[in-house]
């Protein structure tokens, strides 16, 4: 009895001190591989909680690495990246807008693996796509070029194994549009 308490309080320690952390970790299940990664609630809060909103709403189950950003994929852009990007299952509703939360501001930068949120033109309009940078990519950083409006993009997380999945996903066939064919099917992505 006493150690199933021992237990039980060194899990609870363990909980807690990812939680003050502001420290999440998640698992990504592609038909590729297991991807893990850290959420930083702590420096990138709002982006991390609308993230993980969809994550225990279950929404990126069924969802789908849809795009990939190659060198070669990119003729028509000065500024090259390369980057995956995945959605939520699109049979799910979405819920509000995230201000962005820039680098800038989190000071959390596009290095190998980072988990960024994708958005268009318009600053606050990161919904529920996210991308993983293969490599550094500071100009998905505040000031960078990739968007016109330099406000780069919102970081909130790394991945801590399985950079070889994402490599992997990021080599599959794309059409002339990065649309990955056929795209790699996230089979459940949960709080670790």
């Amino acid at each position: 009895m006493t150690s199933r308490r021992s237990l039980a309080a060194l899990f609870l320690c363990a909980s807690l001190g990812h939680a003050q952390s502001g420290r999440v970790l998640v698992i990504i299940e592609t038909t590729l591989g297991t991807i893990e990664a850290e959420i930083d609630a702590q420096h990138a809060p709002k982006t991390a909680a609308s993230f993980l909103r969809y994550v225990d709403a279950g929404q990126y189950n069924s969802g789908r690495f849809h795009r990939t950003v190659k060198h070669d994929n990119q003729p028509n852009n000065a500024i090259k990246i390369e980057v995956i990007q995945g959605r939520r299952n699109e049979k799910t509703p979405a819920f509000p807008l995230v201000p962005l939360e820039g680098t800038s501001v989190t000071g959390l930068l596009h290095k190998n693996g980072t988990l960024s949120m994708a958005r268009s033109q318009a600053p606050d309009s990161a919904e529920s796509d996210f991308f993983i940078c293969i490599g550094d990519q500071p100009s998905l950083d505040f000031g960078g070029k990739r968007n016109p409006d330099g406000q780069g993009f919102a970081a909130f997380g790394r991945v801590t194994k399985g950079m070889d999945i994402v490599r992997k996903i990021q080599a599959q066939p794309s059409d002339a549009r990065q649309q990955l064919t056929p795209p790699i099917t996230i089979l459940k992505l949960r709080r670790r």
